[in-house]
């Protein structure tokens, strides 16, 4: 950051495009962002989720980050503090929230809190990334900051922690795990929403794909290649079989966020867009707007996003979606075929009896 003319107006310390008056609509993926739109028209919710502050560890929490951690400011992380004022400066975030580096090993960054979000970077994080990555990250944060999910993120971090508290009681955590897995759904798309504020703020690609890679394989750029990571996850989405996609359902519904390869590959896509290339050109949705924002015409934005995201997947289990729509005719054989593989050996293609010298299925 730079001091303006006058000596006080802070801009960012490169030539970066700013976003005056810029909605979080504009860059909340489809999902995310039905949701937040549903929420925030409901009379009284922010209310009854503030009244939970006094169930909430959120005081606990400030008062542990401020007696245990190092908060941010020109005097501690001082180039941190500035890529924070930089990414609120350019999202047009007028309060800037308090920032803290917590002794962690764990590369992770948070953005939590009812009355006022708080960003938490450990220390494994800070260490790992470079300027323009962490550049990236902050403006991560500080889109979670601008959407309002530092409030759900708590109570995502609330129940969890309860959830474990009452696992001994029978059948006391069902109730708050089927919360917790529809919380858990929904934050792993805002954090697709959080790494477009990202790179609206770092502006950097390369950067913001660098970074994604060093969470999957630590510090060692030198090994790792965009092209190579990004193919992984085209390799993820169509490899397989029926098996599989059940199994890549079951291994991303405890994650709270999604695997990096998968965010590498939406980001790079959502670069690419014509939405993104309209927010680079000042054109998107502003915050005086948000009032006006119609909750049906979002959930069918979202309807819409599900819709081709279907028709375009190569997941095994997709297809099949695809062909029960469509009336596949051969619906057996083609569920036998997506389970099992539709290779025999022999090569005639043929169905092979089910007598007794017949071999097992493969």
């Amino acid at each position: 950051m730079t001091d303006g003319p006058n000596g006080s107006e802070r801009v960012p310390s490169r030539d970066r495009r700013r976003f005056p008056g810029i909605s979080s609509r504009a860059y909340e993926h489809p999902a995310d962002r039905s949701a937040l739109v549903a929420l925030r028209k409901l009379s009284g919710f922010d209310t009854v989720f503030k009244a939970l502050s006094g169930l909430l560890p959120e005081r606990s929490l400030r008062l542990l980050y401020l007696s245990d951690s190092v908060r941010v400011s020109d005097q501690q992380f001082a180039h941190l503090n500035a890529m924070l004022r930089d990414a609120c400066h350019i999202l047009d975030l007028e309060k800037v929230p308090p920032m803290y580096v917590n002794q962690d090993p764990q590369p992770n960054a948070m953005c939590i809190g009812l009355d006022e979000p708080v960003i938490v970077l450990t220390t494994g994080l800070v260490e790992l990334l470079d300027e323009e990555e962490m550049r990236a990250v902050i403006g991560h944060e500080v889109g979670h900051a601008l959407s309002g999910h530092a409030v759900y993120r708590t109570i995502l971090l609330f129940l969890t922690n309860l959830a474990l508290k009452v696992a001994w009681i029978p059948l006391g955590n069902v109730a708050i795990m089927a919360i917790v897995t529809g919380l858990r759904e929904w934050f792993r798309k805002s954090e697709l929403s959080a790494d477009r504020a990202g790179l609206l703020v770092g502006q950097d690609l390369q950067a913001s794909m660098r970074g994604l890679m060093k969470l999957a394989g630590g510090n060692h750029l030198h090994e790792m290649n965009v092209d190579s990571f990004l193919a992984q996850a085209e390799e993820y989405e169509r490899g397989g079989d029926l098996r599989d996609s059940v199994l890549k359902i079951l291994n991303v519904l405890p994650r709270s966020h999604p695997f990096t390869t998968v965010r590498a590959a939406e980001l790079k896509k959502w670069a690419a867009s014509r939405d993104h290339q309209r927010i680079m050109e000042g054109h998107y949705p502003r915050r005086d707007e948000d009032r006006d924002t119609s909750v049906s015409d979002s959930f069918k934005e979202s309807a819409t996003h599900y819709a081709d995201s279907v028709r375009n997947s190569k997941d095994p289990l997709m297809g099949l979606v695809r062909d029960i729509a469509g009336g596949a005719g051969d619906l057996g054989g083609k569920l036998r075929d997506t389970v099992f593989g539709s290779g025999r050996s022999g090569g005639s293609g043929r169905a092979r009896s089910d007598g007794p010298d017949a071999a097992p299925g493969q």
